[in-house]
């Protein structure tokens, strides 16, 4: 069982009505200034800011510490120095011609920008990347996405350029250094990275500003979350329903960003000007919703260290129901679910899962690690992705015998595993997917117990697939990671990693396990609302902590589960009265996995030192199970069996057309 936590909370409070609205939230009482003829993004010319506008910016970015920023008595001087940012900030965009709608898979993408993560250039690996201020304006009649992103780096090598990943589909109009705007010749974007030529070198520990203004039609996924890109639909009525996935070809795809996972910004700040009528839900807390002069609306919200891939976009006219959670911690939590319009009443019963879900996570991992700013949800016209405090959600309210929605859960269960810990390198994406698998069972057994636990589990056995290992040791691409044809151990990072995590807890114990857990999640093992910030980790990293909560080395269980693609054998060899164990495992090597064995119904624990191991005075008649519990992932010859089957029944299938 989990280390004891404080007292549980005791109260959820509900507002079931919608809390944000069309018309603007004022934060402070300075003059409107929406009635001043706006410039639309794709027709900024690029003028050098005035003094008045680098003042604006820099004490918008560099003026304000990092880790005051979420702070609310900041955001006064926030809300008052933006709506004193360049004219071009104040979006207005005139009636055009409606375009031909962008086909699936359009426009193409490059092979750089269909590539996140891998190696780097030492440009990327030479600079830190501080904030980023993200100003985008949606165009649905033109199927256009134009943007201003200021993004502020501190060099930590001399470095005298700088290398940003954006796709190429959305053109660079202008570009400035520092107030500096640059000459056309002072940087290019030929394959999907933006280089940048900078005035002058700089030396580590120093500061550089980028401004890029952008824009063009975004690429449009074939089938997201699986496909990334952008997703034009919309709901019965005509209105427009978009949304935005990344992390398979990455947050390149619609802002300028460092396409790695340890490219995260320490903090993003988004303006999302959208038409009339539409809602924008996104990352972070809500600074406040501008009205402009035409009547469209401008969301701003404000986040920190976001996972590169979990900026979105989500556009539509959204209906809401909140509430807030008394975490058992004592802090308060907002909740927001972003739904479309006549499904109130799937919407709300959806809604009532947060605070349980939330409450098992606090009492078995520890504190909801965004909890200063939302747990937040959002209906997508896709299946749903763990975008940081705005997951997506597109599982139609699906039912289940669990009786939870296993993806709301899944996607919620990656704040804490991809949010909050995420891998350095895609390479030890089990992190992410093997909990955010495991946690589905796990949930199942603090509502309803062993059984529900056990059958969850079951379900997730027969397709684990042991082709590849689940690690290569090596940096790699996302794709290296989740495409068979590229050598990655796909789906087997989910369930094969879930299965592995199932063993270690079997093999350390539950304390070991949730002490094991929590070190990997926060760096330590009595987190608190405060006391822990988003961290990036490792395979190496998690089995040191293992040995380090345990005081042994369990090398010999990650060197098979990790390291190997083939599963431990286990073979029982019965002698007269004698009953004889022996693991097999691929390489040969140490594997000392103790089993439990039931004879005629009594279990006990044989210890395999050397991966041997036997039982005497076991009668003839007697009827012996290994691992009758299935604590163990091992080989099965069943499993084995039945998907040689499928794979026969698959072939027998006449093609699509």
């Amino acid at each position: 069982m989990p280390a004891p936590r404080p007292a549980p909370a005791d109260h959820l409070h509900i507002t079931p009505e919608p809390q944000i609205h069309a018309t603007p939230k004022r934060l402070d009482a300075a003059p409107a200034r929406h009635d001043a003829t706006p410039t639309r993004l794709d027709r900024i010319p690029p003028a050098t800011p005035t003094p008045r506008d680098r003042l604006a910016t820099l004490r918008l970015i560099s003026g304000i510490p990092l880790h005051s920023l979420r702070k609310t008595a900041r955001t006064m001087r926030y809300r008052l120095h933006f709506l004193h940012l360049i004219p071009a900030a104040l979006l207005l965009a005139p009636a055009a011609e409606a375009a031909e709608s962008p086909k699936k898979g359009e426009p193409a993408l490059t092979a750089q920008t269909m590539r996140s993560g891998g190696e780097r250039p030492p440009e990327q690996r030479s600079v830190r990347f501080d904030s980023a201020d993200l100003q985008f304006e949606l165009l649905p009649d033109r199927y256009r996405l134009n943007g201003i992103a200021t993004l502020n780096f501190t060099a930590t090598a001399p470095v005298s350029r700088l290398v940003i990943d954006l796709d190429r589909n959305l053109p660079v109009s202008a570009l400035a250094i520092d107030g500096r705007t640059l000459p056309r010749s002072a940087y290019a974007n030929r394959e999907g990275q933006l280089t940048v030529t900078l005035p002058r070198p700089l030396r580590a520990g120093e500061k550089v500003t980028a401004r890029i203004t952008y824009g063009g039609t975004p690429h449009v996924a074939v089938n997201a979350p699986w496909d990334d890109g952008v997703v034009w639909s919309k709901i019965p009525d005509g209105k427009l329903w978009f949304a935005t996935t990344a992390e398979g070809y990455g947050c390149d795809l619609f802002w300028p960003c460092l396409d790695f996972p340890e490219g995260e910004p320490g903090v993003v700040d988004l303006h999302i000007t959208v038409p009339a009528g539409l809602k924008a839900p996104s990352n972070g807390r809500l600074i406040g919703v501008d009205t402009l002069a035409d009547g469209r609306t401008r969301w701003n919200w404000r986040t920190r260290n976001p996972n590169t891939y979990a900026l979105a976009l989500n556009v539509g006219p959204y209906e809401e129901v909140s509430g807030s959670y008394k975490s058992r911690y004592g802090n308060t939590i907002p909740m927001h679910y972003w739904y479309l319009p006549g499904e109130r009443a799937k919407a709300e019963k959806l809604f009532a899962e947060f605070a349980p879900t939330l409450d098992f996570f606090e009492s078995v991992v520890g504190p909801y690690p965004f909890g200063d700013e939302k747990l937040g949800v959002v209906e997508t016209p896709h299946k749903g992705m763990e975008h940081q405090t705005i997951n997506a959600y597109g599982n139609d309210y699906a039912k289940a015998i669990e009786g939870f929605d296993w993806l709301f859960q899944h996607e919620f269960t990656h704040e804490w595993f991809a949010n909050q810990l995420t891998a350095a390198n895609w390479d030890d994406y089990w992190l992410h997917e093997g909990y955010g698998s495991y946690m589905q069972p796990a949930y199942g057994e603090w509502r309803e117990g062993r059984a529900r636990y056990a059958a969850m589990m079951n379900g997730q056995r027969g397709t684990i697939q042991n082709k590849v290992p689940i690690v290569q040791g090596r940096v790699v691409t996302e794709e290296e990671v989740y495409e068979a044809d590229k050598g990655g151990a796909g789906q087997d990072i989910y369930v094969k990693g879930s299965w592995m995590l199932h063993t270690l807890r079997y093999l350390i114990g539950d304390t070991d396990f949730w002490n094991v857990t929590r070190l990997a999640v926060y760096g330590r093992t009595d987190p608190r609302p405060g006391n822990f910030r988003p961290r990036f980790g490792s395979s190496k990293e998690y089995e040191g902590f293992v040995r380090q909560v345990t005081g042994h080395d369990y090398g010999w269980f990650f060197d098979v589960y990790l390291r190997q693609a083939a599963l431990p054998d286990l073979t029982m060899t019965r002698t007269g009265n004698r009953v004889d164990l022996a693991w097999t495992v691929p390489g040969g090597g140490a594997f000392p996995m103790p089993v439990e064995v039931s004879v005629d119904g009594k279990v006990q624990t044989i210890a395999m030192p050397n991966g041997r191991g036997s039982i005497g005075n076991v009668p003839a008649g007697a009827h012996v199970v290994l691992d009758p519990d299935a604590r163990i992932l091992r080989r099965s010859e069943a499993v084995e069996e039945m998907q040689r089957w499928q794979a026969e029944q698959r072939a027998k299938r006449p093609p699509r057309k």
